[in-house]
């Protein structure tokens, strides 16, 4: 049986979501963006000019520009128009023969958020988009990373089955519940529910792309200091010795623990190596711009 012609429903709200049973945060230098099956082809099945088409289209699109921002590998899963019975096999008895017997130029992905260079797609031949890819080799192997963020649809079929295949090779999934859209709200809002309480975590658009990246200025890095020190002072010593201000070892690894979590990724180690404001605005300007030239300061 072929998948039946959709109706549009309103994409639910950030307050609709289930409370997830996990409260992973979302690292930038740990995340894959996962846009999942896009396809003009299952697009089509919401009709012409669908509001909920657009919609998810729009949310999908600031998710990839945020991602862009971050540095963040953007992966695409499509799949192919010629799938021979064997590649195919039990899809045929539950869904037909899908985009074999469609027109070709419905492979594409939509042209709003059609891949880039430098993305990587993935011919997506089961729900799980690591099933026959090498999805995980990239994650672990090449990127080093261990999150991925599921957008696209169908919700209760390949994101879901995506992010619990995921859970299960130790990555965190997170499904973002404004992002992906499914054959009904009831399948839409299952998909959530099962993620929530069972391999993940959801949230929504707003909250990911909140998460912006690092600008740091000479001036910000004071305040950092200043907001750290034991005893209250206006200014610093640019090449004082911070230890000297009162500043311990624990203050100086939590500063650390937040500036990678927005993107600059220092360690301990290079901040202790020179402890004065010159030496840290050294350090943090540095690693801002090795880590997005177009984003540092």
């Amino acid at each position: 049986m072929a998948i039946p012609s959709l109706a549009s429903y309103p994409l639910p709200t950030a307050s609709a979501f289930p409370a997830s049973k996990v409260s992973w945060p979302v690292h930038p230098s740990r995340a894959v963006l996962l846009i999942h099956d896009m396809q003009d082809y299952f697009l089509a099945f919401y009709g012409v000019d669908s509001p909920l088409s657009q919609a998810l289209l729009a949310r999908v699109g600031r998710l990839r520009a945020w991602a862009r921002q971050w540095g963040i590998p953007v992966v695409y899963t499509a799949q192919p128009t010629e799938q021979r019975p064997a590649d195919r096999a039990l899809l045929n008895d539950m869904w037909g023969p899908g985009l074999t017997a469609a027109d070709p130029a419905l492979q594409a992905v939509a042209a709003p958020i059609a891949p880039e260079a430098g993305d990587t797609v993935l011919v997506k031949w089961r729900y799980s988009a690591f099933q026959r890819s090498n999805l995980e080799a990239l994650m672990k192997q090449q990127w080093g990373r261990d999150q991925l963020l599921i957008c696209g649809i169908y919700a209760h079929i390949g994101c879901l089955t995506t992010a619990l295949d995921a859970f299960m090779r130790d990555i965190q999934p997170f499904m973002v519940g404004d992002a992906v859209a499914d054959f009904s709200a009831a399948e839409h809002q299952m998909a959530l529910n099962y993620v929530a309480g069972r391999c993940g975590r959801v949230l929504g658009v707003d909250e990911i792309t909140a998460l912006q990246p690092l600008r740091p200025t000479r001036e910000w890095l004071t305040e950092q200091i200043l907001a750290r020190l034991p005893d209250p002072l206006d200014a610093l010593d640019p090449d004082e010795n911070l230890m000297d201000y009162g500043l311990d070892s624990v203050q100086v690894m939590s500063l650390v623990a937040e500036w990678r979590r927005l993107g600059v990724q220092l360690r301990f180690e290079d901040l202790a190596r020179l402890p004065t404001l010159n030496g840290w605005w050294a350090a943090l300007a540095g690693a801002a711009q090795a880590q997005a030239p177009a984003l540092a300061a």
